[in-house]
């Protein structure tokens, strides 16, 4: 389902076509560097770089027969050739074209990933400079805290986002590797300047030492890092659900004319993208384990990674791209409910407000012990009068807590009832915002 609805410009990367080209253009640089070297003529070199290509369906006809794919492909280009042909692939191994051309097309790939990363950074932040004091209670267990800003929740979004865009590119030099060292690594059939200019030309890195292979801790790294970015977008994702439920509604994904959200209940509006982000996640990250264990190839290769990487590398760029652009389409167009959000505030009946008032009375001499006892004595008899049934106001507006409070003989030896009227006014809570979006945002 991902891949039927996935953007095409990700999803152009991982086709056999994109593959087989990739190939053919570590080879021509290849023979490009071999030619620079003083080894192939120059008559050779361009007319192989002028007329290489490759046919997929023959490439598979070989394949049919050789069982060796890297060995259809050349055989098919140098169908293409003339008696040039010989240089093509000269000194190399299937491991120096392929984990080359491989790292050529992670590096385009996660190059559309951190661009998704960027593009999600400024949704968020469009959207928390929006609510930057828009209030909302925070929750801890799931039960009320004490009062926040819905611009603050997405201020940690965007922080957290920040830091997956660093290690997603310092995982780009990780992986944007390329090597030309031959069958064992040890460059007996080719000098390192082959390798270095190659991959000068392909715009990547030279393995400082390769055996056979690239080394699969730096594919482990990139599976890792897009997962680490998964679980973030699924956090903030399961936060949605929670807030888009029928008891909450601080927040929904946007319902557009004509959508349905259930076949049998017509009234159902279902927060079925961010849902979807969750499940998504878990594929991403489920994506780890293979990819580490293939760092652990028999001596200086063997073949036991290949099958997991021809599915979880374009899988795992693929569901990502889809999962990041999603999300954005989410928080782009999320519904804010700030009304609500007072209302859920408020539900409790001012007990977000107790541990202003714990901090208070220290202030004026009164023992942490003490002042804990006074503080959620009066909290619990709201919570069994809500239980019973009170009303969390009064008609005057006064909380259940600040009335129960008021009314304290011993609290009241300690504070007035204007200071105890103060402890509830939310500015208090919000007077750093500003500072902390400095930080945030810079």
């Amino acid at each position: 389902m991902v891949e039927r609805y996935a953007r095409e410009e990700m999803k152009s990367k991982w086709t056999m076509q994109a593959k087989y080209q990739a190939w053919l253009d570590v080879e021509v640089a290849v023979v490009k560097a071999w030619n620079r070297l003083g080894l192939i003529p120059n008559d050779d070199a361009q007319k192989i770089v002028e007329n290489a290509g490759f046919n997929i369906e023959r490439i598979d006809e070989i394949e049919a027969v050789t069982k060796h794919d890297l060995i259809a492909f050349t055989t098919s280009v140098s169908e293409s050739l003339g008696d040039e042909s010989r240089w093509f692939h000269y000194g190399m191994t299937s491991s120096d074209t392929v984990d080359t051309a491989v790292a050529l097309q992670m590096r385009d790939s996660l190059n559309l990933i951190i661009a998704d990363v960027k593009m999600v950074m400024e949704s968020i932040k469009v959207r928390a400079m929006e609510h930057k004091m828009t209030l909302m209670v925070g929750r801890s267990h799931g039960i009320h805290g004490e009062p926040i800003t819905f611009g603050l929740v997405l201020a940690v979004w965007y922080d957290e986002m920040a830091r997956h865009l660093t290690n997603l590119e310092q995982t780009m030099e990780v992986i944007a590797v390329g090597q030309v060292s031959g069958a064992m690594g040890n460059f007996a059939h080719a000098p390192l300047e082959l390798e270095e200019y190659t991959c000068e030309a392909l715009g990547l890195k030279a393995a400082p030492a390769s055996n056979q292979v690239i080394q699969r801790d730096r594919y482990a790294q990139l599976a890792s890092a897009l997962a680490l970015m998964a679980s973030s977008i699924e956090k903030f994702a399961v936060q949605i659900r929670h807030w888009q439920r029928t008891e909450v509604y601080e927040c929904e994904e946007y319902f557009s004319v004509g959508q349905k959200g259930s076949s049998a209940m017509p009234h159902k509006r279902n927060p079925i993208l961010t849902e979807n982000i969750t499940g998504l996640a878990r594929m991403v990250r489920s994506y780890v384990i293979p990819a580490m264990e293939n760092v652990a190839l028999w001596h200086e290769r063997d073949i036991s990674h290949s099958s997991t990487e021809r599915f979880w590398l374009p899988d795992s760029f693929i569901t990502s791209d889809f999962m990041l652009n999603r999300f954005n389409g989410v928080i782009a167009k999320l519904v804010v409910y700030p009304q609500n959000m007072m209302r859920n505030l408020n539900l409790t009946g001012g007990l977000v407000f107790s541990q202003r008032v714990l901090l208070e009375l220290p202030l004026k001499g009164v023992s942490r012990e003490d002042a804990y006892r006074i503080v959620q004595r009066n909290a619990m008899k709201v919570w069994e009068g809500l239980q019973q049934g009170k009303s969390a106001t009064n008609d005057k507006g006064e909380s259940l807590y600040l009335q129960y409070l008021l009314g304290d003989e011993e609290l009241r030896q300690s504070l007035s009832g204007d200071a105890i009227r103060e402890c509830f006014n939310f500015d208090y809570y919000t007077k750093n915002v500003d500072k902390i979006f400095n930080r945030v945002f810079k």
